[in-house]
């Protein structure tokens, strides 16, 4: 029996599929891919992330936006759920979708780690405006902080517990790695 053949999705089809689903679906070149759930553990983390955040977003032009906003990217053949975005561009101000943040933050599992590090690495750094993409592994304290250096050169800094991670998008907020893994239940 032969597979039926996919249609590929315009971003119009894509963005009238999303609005009618319960369940979220990032779209990469023309197809639509369902995201899993997550897990205690990466909504905890989540969680901590952007409440540190929020506090000293509040006051400025900049949103704290999570998991449930999309991320639009390359003229709209790409449109991913990041975990956490810091959009702090008020022209970029589409009620369901970002297109130019200055911070991205992605919590890998095993079954994300490959795509957060791959694939959407690759799509992310060709943001004008990024400064700063944020890996934060689910099950072990560990964070991989990229930063843009300049226009094209990126560096890569790995974070530990009893470290404090500074985030240069967002007035050099410092945050102890620890309060990122706190009151998360067991692995």
């Amino acid at each position: 029996m032969a597979l039926p053949q996919c249609r590929l999705l315009s971003e119009d089809d894509y963005l009238a599929f999303e609005a009618a689903q319960q369940m979220r679906h990032e779209f990469v070149g023309g197809e639509a891919h369902a995201m899993a759930g997550a897990s205690v553990r990466h909504n905890r983390i989540v969680f901590n992330i952007a409440r540190r955040l929020d506090a000293v977003a509040s006051g400025t032009p900049c949103l704290v936006l999570m998991s449930d906003v999309k991320l639009r990217l390359e003229a709209g053949n790409t449109y991913y759920y990041p975990d956490v975005m810091l959009a702090c561009d008020p022209t970029d101000n589409d009620p369901y979708a970002r297109a130019r943040p200055c911070l991205i933050v992605e919590v890998a599992s095993p079954g994300t780690s490959n795509i957060d590090r791959r694939e959407k690495w690759a799509a992310y750094q060709r943001i004008q405006t990024l400064r700063e993409y944020l890996i934060v592994d689910q099950d072990e304290v560990r964070i991989e902080l990229r930063r843009r250096e300049n226009l094209r050169d990126w560096s890569l800094r790995s974070f530990e517990a009893g470290e404090v991670l500074e985030l240069a998008c967002l007035d050099d907020l410092k945050i102890p790695v620890d309060d990122i893994y706190r009151d998360l239940p067991p692995v």
